[in-house]
C-alpha cells in the first residue's frame, strides 16, 4: 500500500491505539479524518493537538464517500455502524488496525509480544533499550512509556516491535489481533484466562495462543515463559524448523526498597513478575543485536509503562501506588510485588471489578487466592455497570467466597470508599489502587496527597 497521498478515515478514532495510529499516519503525510461517539482524554487532547479531533461526536454516513482510499475500523465500532455499512456499500477498502499495521510492515522483521499479562511492560522494555542505543525501529504499544511521544511509530525502519492483543481484530473479524501480524519472532508471557465475553471457556482462550505458535514460520523463533504451565506446553511442542526459547524469572535481590538484577544492576521496576518480564525482553533484544552488557546498562533507567505500578505520592512512612491490574494473575502479581518491595509495611490494596470478565459472577471464582498478599484487601464495584451489562447481581458474600477471603471489605459507593481510606491511620502502611477503570471517578492523586500528609 502506497504511504503517500492516501486519504484515510478512521471509524472509532477515540481509542488509545486508534488515536495514536491517526497521528502516526498524519505524520507520514496521509490525509486523516475520523469519527467516534465518545472520546476521552488523553486521546481527545492528542487528537486536538494534531488537528484530528472530530468536530462533532457520533457516526455519520455522510463522512464516507468515494474520495476515501481506505477505512480503518476499531473494535469500539459495531458491525451495524452506519459509516461502516456505507463503506461496504461503496466498496471502499476496509482495514482492521492490525491488518493495516501489517500492510505497513511488509519489508520489516516483525516481532510480536503476546500474553495475558506483562506484554506492555516487555514491549516497553524493548522500546526503551533500543531508544537508549539509538537504534532505528518501529513499534506499536498499548500504553505510554517515558521517552516516546506516541504509542505507534511507522517509518522505513527495518524492524517493528508490536504488542499483540488476543482480543478480536474488528467488528467484522473475530480472530485475535496477534494472528494478523505474520510474526518472525513471537513471545508468549503468560496464558491466564481472560476476556470471558469473547472466550467463554479457558480452552477457547488457550486455543488462540496455540494458533499463534503454529503460525511461527520456518526459521522463526518462539520465546515463552516456562513458568507458565500452558505457555510451556504450547510453545515447547515440536514444530518444523521453529526454535523454542524458554525463559524464567532471573535471580534478583531487594536492597533498601529497590530490586537488583544481574548481580549489581539496580532497576526501577519491582516485583518478581517484572523481573520475569525484563528477562523476556532481554531474550528478544539478544536476537536483534543487543548484547547483555548493553541491555543491563539501558534497562536500569526504564521507568515502566503508564499506569503500571505508578507511584502517586510517598513520605518516609507511606507510599501510594496505582496499577492497571484487571485480571486475577495481574492482581496477585502486583500485590505480591509491593509486599516484596516493602516487607515491613502493611499493605492496603483496593481492587476495582471493572472488566466484562471481572463483573461476571461466573468468572469470579478465578480470583480464588489472588488477593492473599495484602494485610487489608478491598474490592470496589459499580452496581450500575453490572446492570448496564445485564449481568447477574453480585453480593458481598459472593466476593468473599470467590476470593476465598472472609475479611475482605466490599464497597459499591466510591465516596464511602474515599472516606474510609482517608480516615485510616497510614503509619507504616502502603496503599495501591488496581483497576482498568476509575473507581467511580475518584481523584486518586488528590487522595494520595492527603494520605501522605
Amino acid at each position: 500500500m502506497s504511504q503517500a497521498h492516501q486519504k484515510i478515515h478512521i471509524i472509532a478514532i477515540g481509542g488509545a491505539v486508534m488515536s495514536s495510529l491517526a497521528v502516526a499516519l498524519k505524520n507520514k503525510g496521509m490525509t486523516v479524518s475520523g469519527s467516534d461517539d465518545k472520546i476521552y482524554d488523553p486521546a481527545a487532547s492528542l487528537l486536538n493537538t494534531n488537528e484530528l479531533l472530530p468536530s462533532e461526536m457520533g457516526w455519520n454516513a455522510d463522512n464516507i464517500d468515494n474520495s476515501l482510499d481506505a477505512i480503518i475500523v476499531g473494535m469500539h465500532a459495531k458491525s451495524d455502524n452506519p459509516e461502516l455499512l456505507k463503506a461496504q456499500e461503496l466498496g471502499i477498502r476496509i482495514w482492521s488496525y492490525p491488518e493495516f499495521i501489517r500492510a505497513q510492515a511488509d519489508d520489516k522483521q516483525r516481532i510480536v509480544i503476546t500474553g495475558s499479562h506483562g506484554k506492555t511492560t516487555i514491549t516497553g522494555c524493548i522500546i526503551h533499550v533500543l531508544n537508549y542505543w539509538g537504534k532505528d525501529f518501529d513499534y506499536v504499544i498499548g500504553a505510554k512509556i517515558e521517552g516516546i511521544k506516541e504509542t505507534i511509530k511507522l517509518s522505513n525502519a527495518p524492524v517493528i516491535i508490536i504488542e499483540g492483543d488476543e482480543y478480536f481484530t474488528s467488528p467484522l473479524d473475530p480472530e485475535p489481533k496477534f494472528l494478523k501480524y505474520d510474526h518472525h519472532i513471537a513471545l508468549i508471557s503468560g496464558t491466564s484466562w481472560d476476556h470471558i465475553n469473547v472466550y467463554p471457556t479457558e480452552e477457547s482462550y488457550l486455543t488462540q495462543f496455540e494458533k499463534l505458535a503454529d503460525r511461527t514460520p520456518k526459521a522463526g523463533t518462539l520465546i515463552y515463559c516456562s513458568e507458565d504451565k500452558h505457555a510451556n506446553k504450547i510453545a515447547s511442542k515440536e514444530r518444523d524448523d521453529v526454535k523454542p526459547v524458554p525463559y524464567k524469572t532471573p535471580k534478583y535481590k531487594v536492597n533498601d526498597a529497590q530490586f537488583v538484577i544481574n548481580g549489581d544492576t539496580p532497576v526501577k521496576l519491582f516485583g518478581k513478575h517484572n523481573m520475569q518480564n525484563m528477562e523476556g525482553a532481554r531474550l528478544i533484544l539478544d536476537r536483534i543485536g543487543i548484547t547483555d552488557e548493553q541491555f543491563y546498562e539501558a534497562i536500569s533507567s526504564f521507568e515502566g509503562a503508564y499506569k503500571r505500578n505508578n507511584l502517586l505520592a510517598q513520605n518516609a512512612k507511606t507510599s501510594v501506588y496505582t496499577d492497571f491490574a484487571h485480571a486475577p494473575s495481574k492482581l496477585a502479581a502486583t500485590a505480591s510485588a509491593l509486599k516484596e518491595l516493602y516487607p515491613k509495611r502493611k499493605l492496603v490494596a483496593c481492587y476495582e471489578l471493572h472488566t466484562f470478565s471481572s463483573l461476571n459472577k461466573d468468572f469470579l471464582g478465578n480470583y480464588k487466592g489472588a488477593f492473599n498478599a495484602p494485610e487489608e484487601a478491598i474490592v470496589y464495584f459499580d452496581n450500575g455497570l453490572i446492570e448496564e451489562k445485564k449481568y447477574a447481581s453480585i453480593s458481598e458474600e459472593d466476593i468473599k467466597k470467590s476470593f476465598n477471603r472472609k475479611d475482605i471489605k466490599v464497597f459499591t459507593d466510591s465516596s464511602e470508599l474515599e472516606t474510609y481510606l482517608l480516615d485510616m491511620n497510614w503509619q507504616e502502611k502502603n496503599l495501591i489502587f488496581m483497576s482498568s477503570g476509575t473507581f467511580g471517578g475518584l481523584d486518586l492523586a488528590s487522595m494520595a496527597a492527603s494520605i501522605i500528609q
